[in-house]
């Protein structure tokens, strides 16, 4: 009884660890997705020879081209950031959800064989 108990809070701990890496992964693909935005932005702003504009709360701005493409430039730069750390962290949860789940696996045989 006792092990079906610890076998049940392993198994939640990793359906835990399995939503959060979900979340993980959620999370990095807007921040591409924006990231794709981001870089497209600079290759039209790049190419434009007229004036530029941004959008900011709903209102287009005219806006200066050297520090709009300074500004995405930032931003990318931002959000290369952030799928670098999400990386590091869906890295970590990964292996922390197979070790856990190599754990159940051998906790459940061990206890069949009983």
């Amino acid at each position: 009884m006792e092990n079906d108990a610890a076998h049940t809070k392993k198994i939640q701990e990793l359906q835990m660890f399995e939503q959060t890496l979900q979340n993980q992964v959620m999370q990095k693909q807007m921040f591409e997705v924006e990231l794709n935005e981001v870089g497209n932005a600079l290759s039209e702003v790049a190419r434009s020879k007229d004036e530029v504009y941004k959008v900011l709360s709903g209102i287009m701005l005219r806006a200066d081209k050297e520090t709009l493409i300074k500004e995405l430039n930032e931003k990318k730069h931002l959000l290369e950031l952030r799928i670098a750390a999400v990386e590091k962290q869906e890295k970590v949860l990964g292996e922390k959800s197979h070790k856990l789940r190599e754990e159940i696996t051998a906790a459940l045989k061990d206890s069949k064989k009983k």
